[in-house]
């Protein structure tokens, strides 16, 4: 049976302080952004090499202030657009989730081909109360990651998918 018509939502958020966890991230690459292009800009301060142009080379300032201009909007929006569109659901026998920033990907795995369930932290997870959630089947396609769910959020998904593939693989002996 194929469906004609649109992907439906699917029915859980992540934790609103995914927001928070991905502004935190986003910063980090704007501390980076900013050291490359002040670094490049300090290099080319002055420079007579024939390959850049005359005035990069007396406004070399100008790069770190074009690359502010030009990430800045980019990496405060994204968190809030990720927060808004990821979005993760248990409905039955399958796990689906939808993620992306630029591009939209649904992942839809059944729970009967769950080979193993982890919940994961990192630094910034960890500070915040948050996990990842990866699911792994046998197939590499049919695995998912959801990132930015609250810990006993993800604590007792894994426990309710794991339990439940379990039960999945009995009932098929």
């Amino acid at each position: 049976m194929t469906s004609t018509g649109p992907l439906r939502d699917p029915a859980n958020r992540v934790s609103p302080k995914a927001i928070r966890l991905w502004l935190l991230e986003s910063l980090i690459a704007l501390v980076f952004f900013l050291g490359g292009s002040l670094l490049v800009s300090w290099w080319l301060d002055g420079s007579q090499w024939w390959w850049v142009p005359g005035w990069l080379s007396r406004d070399s300032w100008l790069l770190p202030v074009v690359v502010m201009v030009v990430t800045v909007p980019f990496l405060v929006a994204e968190p809030f657009v990720r927060y808004f569109v990821h979005r993760w659901e248990l409905s039955g026998d399958v796990i689906f989730a939808r993620s992306g920033f630029l591009t939209r990907e649904w992942v839809f795995v059944p729970v009967s081909r769950i080979q193993t369930v982890d919940k994961g932290q990192g630094w910034f997870e960890r500070l915040l109360g948050l996990a990842t959630l990866e699911i792994r089947t046998a197939s590499h396609a049919g695995s998912s990651t959801i990132k930015g769910l609250d810990y006993r959020v993800a604590a007792g998904l894994a426990e309710q998918l794991a339990r439940r593939a379990e039960e999945l693989r009995d009932d098929a002996t």
